[in-house]
């Protein structure tokens, strides 16, 4: 009982006995690999061409990478501006996100009205920190980068 095996199904030879091609069409057809017409997409712009172009109409068509944008910046010497028109309002904070800076950068000069005014930013270099810090303003960014943009 041990050795002896139970044939669940029915082998496919067993029904095709007598036949040339046990179902696989010419006699040449499952003879090997060269019948399948290449590996992969091997042919997709000769005989599997109206495969490529029903099926999978994007395969060969390229789409460029995006670059990341970049946040618009602002110097610390041009502060002075924005704050005029924070004076007009009788502001005592400025929000550069919503102005749509993200970046405060540390060229230049800050002007002595920044004292006491509180400045909110997404990220900020340090040496723009220390300038602001220095004039009297209160900083709070988001996050702190270590390395300036060139051009500064």
């Amino acid at each position: 009982m041990l050795g002896k095996r139970v044939n669940r199904k029915r082998k496919k030879v067993r029904k095709m006995r007598g036949l040339w091609t046990h179902g696989y069409g010419a006699k040449k057809k499952h003879r090997g690999k060269g019948s399948r017409g290449g590996r992969g997409y091997a042919g997709s712009h000769k005989h599997r061409y109206s495969y490529i172009v029903t099926k999978e109409r994007d395969h060969f068509v390229h789409t460029k990478l995006k670059a990341k944008p970049k946040p618009k910046t602002i110097n610390v010497g041009q502060l002075f501006g924005l704050i005029k028109n924070a004076d007009k309002k009788n502001q005592k904070e400025l929000d550069l996100g919503e102005l749509g800076y993200g970046k405060l950068l540390g060229a230049g000069k800050p002007a002595p009205e920044l004292k006491g005014i509180k400045i909110k930013v997404d990220s900020i270099v340090p040496r723009a920190e220390e300038k602001l810090r220095d004039v009297g303003a209160i900083v709070e960014a988001k996050t702190e980068t270590t390395e300036e943009e060139p051009g500064e």
